[in-house]
């Protein structure tokens, strides 16, 4: 029998929507994806800084709440409209409701800022990591080079200038010098008491007329990891700021080129190779983490790191009654498992419509969690042997972000047997860490294009390619010189309030103008089941707690708000190089680029409207359109040609998915 031109083949019609978009291959693939996704960076360096900051366990407390509160609830209901909708954010609240047609593009926005940077740390990574192809780690000593500091110190260096000088020199100015001369250079002279007692040697000191200071209080002493990370790696110079950013750093060049190669290669074919790749970048962080963690554990001063991280204090346990406790946990969750970034939209809408991604939610979520924490002991029980070498106490050894990435850690691994092998691991697994996400990352700006413009998905490999050379152009501003304080000021404000005022627009957008019931009535449509005391929780938290929580937060971040800053070798600068004016207000339009472009799709959506004599009331602009549809629906309308299927006849639409597939 012949077929009439809206009959088709099933088994063709399924093979020419793989085409078009693509699916996960199984659902591992999506798990892992998801999971590498919500395991990134963050996990590592600034969820352990956190609990030092807030006194150890009672942020992990306020931590555990906040993801049942406002960190959970996001990740399920995206996961949910994802799925359903089978459409990145562009399509999904276009459609769900005309007036938020800017919110997909104020989610891209964020991710294509964030794009930007964090390939920029990976490129750190990929640098530290050839560096350390050497028998002695290039940060071990203060070398004597052009690029070498003279404040840099290193503890055995001056050992060995003290015991050939009967305890007159120490090491400064790239070589053994007598402690005359550098109490003369900071205007001071040598102290006429008796030597002191410093790191178990004796140590000569100097007089500012009315006390003696020991070295360390004369001048700032560099580490030869900060050294080389500043001066070395980065290509920071004494004048380096704003208005002379310095020319581009080549071998930072390179290193980003490899990045961005990297990820194109692993995105090139969609999920289809992204799904593979996170195998590997997903799972192999835990291998490394369990690893050090071994290694940590056998190292003096473990114990006391440890024990700062875990021990429950009364004078911690008072800290919960600190708001900026609360408020800095449910900021870590939210950044962490990175909802309203459009990512997990993004992911999800690759699933099959029938996936449990009730389950998948609360498994990645509470798994991201767990790895935090035990990050958190990896990373204390090497801050407590630096403590121990260093002589100070654990909260004195700290540092968060990138100075745990970038100086901290490889100034450890050079007090550990074969120190060579130890970096490698680390730094590896960092590239895997920030790999994941920024697969997510990419992802989503390209199935945005192609949601957009659906002929471009017979391209898909040079849409990928076109996005990673933008994406790569765009980060040079990154690897000049001063590259270190466009990072700094992109890092800063590029998910801040406009990340918060996405996904309060977002909650209330799902929750309150396209309904609760709805909502509810979708995920029922995939086949979910959920028991009655969960459907309680999650109600309670999407129309109630969780926007709270979120204004809250984006509150606090007002009331602690200060201005952007980097590190720098300024004269005086060098901790804190507070940004000028007009690059503040450049960060803070950077931040309220989402809320802008939210407004300005609403005013589009209500011109178009108008001039294509369709209503603008506020009914209309808050239902969902003709093409409001399931996955399944959309693809029952091309198989019939149909040109609108409307949400309202997705009942017989989920009715003939179920019958096909044994539901």
């Amino acid at each position: 029998m012949g077929k009439g031109k809206g009959e088709k083949d099933v088994a063709n019609i399924e093979e020419e929507e793989e085409l078009d978009r693509g699916t996960w291959d199984n659902q591992c693939d999506f798990f892992l994806s998801c999971l590498g996704y919500a395991v990134g960076l963050g996990n590592v360096w600034r969820f352990p800084y956190l609990c030092y900051e807030h006194g150890g366990v009672t942020f992990l407390i306020a931590y555990l709440t906040m993801l049942l509160v406002s960190g959970l609830p996001l990740f399920f209901l995206e996961l949910s409209l994802g799925q359903w909708a089978g459409k990145g954010p562009l399509k999904v609240f276009g459609r769900m409701a005309p007036i938020a047609k800017g919110l997909g593009y104020g989610m891209l926005m964020i991710s294509f800022l964030v794009v930007i940077y964090y390939n920029l740390i990976i490129a750190w990574t990929i640098y530290y990591t050839f560096a350390g192809f050497t028998s002695e780690l290039p940060w071990t000593y203060c070398g004597n080079g052009s690029l070498t500091s003279q404040d840099c110190y290193q503890r055995d260096q001056a050992r060995e200038c003290a015991n050939a000088s009967n305890y007159q020199d120490t090491f400064w100015n790239k070589q053994c010098t007598p402690v005359s001369e550098v109490c003369e250079f900071f205007n001071m002279t040598l102290s006429d008491t008796d030597l002191v007692e410093s790191f178990n040697m004796t140590e000569a000191t100097c007089n500012n007329g009315t006390h003696d200071l020991n070295l360390n209080k004369v001048y700032r002493r560099i580490s030869p990891s900060e050294d080389y990370y500043k001066r070395t790696m980065l290509g920071l110079e004494d004048d380096i700021s704003w208005s002379n950013m310095g020319g581009l750093k080549w071998d930072l060049v390179g290193c980003l080129a490899a990045a961005w190669t990297i990820v194109c290669l692993c995105l090139i074919k969609g999920v289809q190779s992204s799904g593979k790749v996170v195998y590997f970048t997903a799972l192999f962080p835990y291998l490394v983490l369990f690893i050090l963690l071994i290694r940590g554990a056998t190292l003096e001063g473990a114990y006391e790191g440890i024990l700062f991280y875990v021990n429950p204090t009364p004078e911690k346990l008072e800290g919960l009654m600190n708001v900026k406790v609360w408020a800095a946990a449910a900021t870590q969750i939210f950044y962490s498992l990175g909802p309203s970034f459009g990512g997990l939209i993004t992911l999800a809408s690759y699933n099959k419509f029938s996936n449990n991604c009730h389950r998948d939610a609360i498994l990645i979520a509470f798994s991201n969690c767990a790895t935090s924490i035990f990050a958190g002991f990896v990373i204390f029980s090497i801050v407590g042997f630096m403590a121990n070498q260093a002589g100070v106490s654990v909260e004195d050894a700290i540092a968060s972000g990138t100075g745990l990435a970038f100086i901290a850690y490889p100034e450890a691994v050079t007090q550990m047997p074969f120190p060579p092998i130890w970096a490698f691991l680390f730094f590896t697994m960092l590239i895997t860490l920030g790999l994941d996400s920024q697969f997510t990352m990419v992802e989503t700006i390209t199935t945005a294009i192609m949601d957009q413009w659906p002929k471009t998905r017979a391209h898909k490999g040079k849409v990928v390619i076109g996005a990673c050379v933008a994406g790569f152009l765009l980060g040079l501003t990154c690897t000049s010189r001063g590259g270190l304080f466009m990072f700094s000021l992109i890092d800063w404000y590029a998910s801040s309030w406009g990340l918060l005022i996405c996904a309060v627009t977002e909650v209330l957008l799902v929750m309150y103008l396209y309904g609760w019931r709805n909502f509810m009535d979708n995920i029922e449509e995939m086949g979910i089941r959920i028991p009655l005391v969960m459907k309680g929780y999650w109600l309670l938290m999407w129309m109630v707690v969780t926007p709270a929580v979120l204004i809250l937060v984006f509150v606090m971040t007002f009331v602690q708000y200060s201005p952007a800053y980097s590190s720098s070798l300024l004269p005086g600068l060098e901790e804190k190089y507070v940004f000028p004016g007009g690059i503040q207000g450049l960060g803070i339009i950077m931040s309220f680029a989402p809320l802008m472009i939210i407004i300005l799709g609403a005013l589009y959506q209500f011109w178009k409207r108008n001039s294509q004599g369709k209503s603008t009331s506020f009914k209309a602009m808050t239902s969902p359109n003709e093409k409001w549809c399931s996955a399944v629906a959309d693809k029952n309308k091309k198989r019939s040609g149909v040109s609108n299927v409307t949400y309202m006849k997705d009942d017989v639409a989920i009715t003939n998915y179920k019958y096909e597939h044994g539901m």
